[in-house]
Protein backbone atom coordinates (compact mmCIF):
# COMPACT_ATOMS: atom_id res chain seq x y z
CA UNK A 1 0.00 0.00 0.00
CA UNK A 2 2.79 2.41 0.96
CA UNK A 3 4.70 1.64 -2.26
CA UNK A 4 1.60 2.24 -4.39
CA UNK A 5 1.11 5.62 -2.72
CA UNK A 6 4.73 6.58 -3.37
CA UNK A 7 4.49 5.54 -7.03
CA UNK A 8 1.27 7.57 -7.43
CA UNK A 9 2.89 10.67 -5.90
CA UNK A 10 5.91 10.31 -8.18
CA UNK A 11 3.67 10.00 -11.25
CA UNK A 12 1.62 13.06 -10.29
CA UNK A 13 4.76 15.07 -9.57
CA UNK A 14 6.32 14.01 -12.86
CA UNK A 15 3.14 14.89 -14.79
CA UNK A 16 3.05 18.37 -13.27
CA UNK A 17 6.64 19.10 -14.31
CA UNK A 18 6.13 17.84 -17.87
CA UNK A 19 3.11 20.15 -18.32
CA UNK A 20 4.97 23.24 -17.18
CA UNK A 21 5.91 25.70 -19.91
CA UNK A 22 9.12 27.60 -20.18
CA UNK A 23 8.96 30.95 -18.43
CA UNK A 24 8.91 34.06 -20.58
CA UNK A 25 12.26 35.83 -20.57
CA UNK A 26 12.59 38.79 -18.26
CA UNK A 27 12.84 42.26 -19.71
CA UNK A 28 16.19 42.97 -21.29
CA UNK A 29 15.67 46.71 -21.12
CA UNK A 30 13.51 47.97 -18.27
CA UNK A 31 12.86 51.39 -19.87
CA UNK A 32 11.54 49.74 -23.06
CA UNK A 33 9.28 47.46 -21.03
CA UNK A 34 7.86 50.40 -19.03
CA UNK A 35 7.05 52.25 -22.25
CA UNK A 36 5.59 49.09 -23.73
CA UNK A 37 3.25 48.65 -20.77
CA UNK A 38 2.23 52.33 -20.87
CA UNK A 39 1.42 52.17 -24.58
CA UNK A 40 -0.21 48.73 -24.37
CA UNK A 41 -2.60 49.93 -21.64
CA UNK A 42 -4.04 52.43 -24.14
CA UNK A 43 -4.48 49.83 -26.89
CA UNK A 44 -7.24 47.25 -27.29
CA UNK A 45 -6.54 43.58 -27.86
CA UNK A 46 -7.95 42.78 -31.28
CA UNK A 47 -8.92 39.25 -30.21
CA UNK A 48 -10.34 39.87 -26.73
CA UNK A 49 -11.75 43.34 -27.60
CA UNK A 50 -12.56 44.28 -24.02
CA UNK A 51 -9.05 43.78 -22.66
CA UNK A 52 -6.07 46.00 -23.02
CA UNK A 53 -3.15 44.81 -25.08
CA UNK A 54 -1.08 44.75 -21.89
CA UNK A 55 -3.46 42.41 -20.07
CA UNK A 56 -4.32 40.03 -22.88
CA UNK A 57 -2.82 36.55 -23.14
CA UNK A 58 -3.89 35.97 -26.75
CA UNK A 59 -1.21 35.00 -29.27
CA UNK A 60 -2.01 38.03 -31.43
CA UNK A 61 -1.59 40.30 -28.41
CA UNK A 62 1.85 38.79 -27.79
CA UNK A 63 2.75 39.45 -31.43
CA UNK A 64 1.53 43.05 -31.19
CA UNK A 65 3.51 43.61 -27.99
CA UNK A 66 6.60 42.23 -29.76
CA UNK A 67 5.91 44.65 -32.65
CA UNK A 68 5.49 47.60 -30.27
CA UNK A 69 8.69 46.60 -28.46
CA UNK A 70 10.52 46.60 -31.80
CA UNK A 71 9.16 50.05 -32.71
CA UNK A 72 10.24 51.42 -29.32
CA UNK A 73 13.74 50.01 -29.83
CA UNK A 74 13.83 51.74 -33.24
CA UNK A 75 13.40 55.05 -31.41
CA UNK A 76 9.76 55.74 -32.32
CA UNK A 77 7.76 57.99 -29.99
CA UNK A 78 4.63 56.73 -28.22
CA UNK A 79 2.44 58.65 -30.69
CA UNK A 80 4.31 57.22 -33.69
CA UNK A 81 3.77 53.69 -32.33
CA UNK A 82 0.04 54.35 -31.88
CA UNK A 83 -0.19 55.93 -35.34
CA UNK A 84 1.48 52.86 -36.85
CA UNK A 85 -1.02 50.51 -35.19
CA UNK A 86 -3.96 52.73 -36.16
CA UNK A 87 -2.80 52.77 -39.77
CA UNK A 88 -2.74 48.95 -39.73
CA UNK A 89 -5.85 48.16 -37.68
CA UNK A 90 -7.93 51.35 -37.65
CA UNK A 91 -9.20 53.44 -34.75
CA UNK A 92 -10.68 50.31 -33.17
CA UNK A 93 -7.26 49.43 -31.72
CA UNK A 94 -7.42 52.53 -29.48
CA UNK A 95 -9.42 52.39 -26.26
CA UNK A 96 -10.32 56.04 -26.75
CA UNK A 97 -10.66 56.68 -30.48
CA UNK A 98 -10.44 60.31 -31.60
CA UNK A 99 -13.60 62.35 -32.10
CA UNK A 100 -13.95 62.78 -35.85
CA UNK A 101 -16.77 62.35 -38.39
CA UNK A 102 -16.25 58.60 -38.67
CA UNK A 103 -16.53 58.15 -34.89
CA UNK A 104 -19.32 60.63 -34.11
CA UNK A 105 -21.87 57.83 -33.86
CA UNK A 106 -19.56 55.93 -31.51
CA UNK A 107 -19.25 58.91 -29.18
CA UNK A 108 -22.80 60.26 -29.54
CA UNK A 109 -24.64 56.95 -29.94
CA UNK A 110 -25.23 56.30 -26.23
CA UNK A 111 -26.71 59.77 -25.77
CA UNK A 112 -28.94 59.33 -28.82
CA UNK A 113 -30.20 56.01 -27.45
CA UNK A 114 -30.87 57.65 -24.07
CA UNK A 115 -32.84 60.50 -25.64
CA UNK A 116 -34.79 58.07 -27.87
CA UNK A 117 -35.59 55.87 -24.86
CA UNK A 118 -36.85 58.79 -22.77
CA UNK A 119 -38.95 60.03 -25.71
CA UNK A 120 -40.44 56.55 -26.27
CA UNK A 121 -41.24 56.26 -22.55
CA UNK A 122 -42.97 59.64 -22.55
CA UNK A 123 -45.06 58.71 -25.62
CA UNK A 124 -46.00 55.37 -24.05
CA UNK A 125 -47.02 56.95 -20.74
CA UNK A 126 -49.11 59.64 -22.47
CA UNK A 127 -50.93 57.06 -24.58
CA UNK A 128 -51.51 54.86 -21.57
CA UNK A 129 -52.92 57.70 -19.48
CA UNK A 130 -55.25 58.62 -22.36
CA UNK A 131 -56.72 55.12 -22.37
CA UNK A 132 -57.52 55.20 -18.66
CA UNK A 133 -60.81 56.93 -18.15
CA UNK A 134 -62.80 57.38 -15.02
CA UNK A 135 -66.26 56.41 -16.22
CA UNK A 136 -68.75 55.87 -13.42
CA UNK A 137 -70.21 52.43 -12.81
CA UNK A 138 -73.65 51.66 -14.12
CA UNK A 139 -76.37 50.88 -11.58
CA UNK A 140 -76.07 47.16 -12.35
CA UNK A 141 -72.26 47.21 -11.88
CA UNK A 142 -72.60 49.17 -8.62
CA UNK A 143 -75.11 46.63 -7.23
CA UNK A 144 -72.81 43.75 -8.18
CA UNK A 145 -69.81 45.44 -6.53
CA UNK A 146 -71.82 46.06 -3.35
CA UNK A 147 -72.89 42.42 -3.30
CA UNK A 148 -69.31 41.22 -3.68
CA UNK A 149 -68.17 43.50 -0.86
CA UNK A 150 -70.96 42.26 1.46
CA UNK A 151 -70.04 38.63 0.70
CA UNK A 152 -66.39 39.18 1.55
CA UNK A 153 -67.18 40.70 4.96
Amino acid sequence: MFIALMVALLLVGNAATTMAREAAPLAQDEAVEKRLVKIAEELRCLVCQNESLAGSRADLAEDLRREVRGLIKQGKTDQEVKDFLVSRYGDFVLYQPPVKPTTWLLWGGPFLFLIAGVAALMVYLRRRSGRISETPLTDEEQERADALLKDSQ
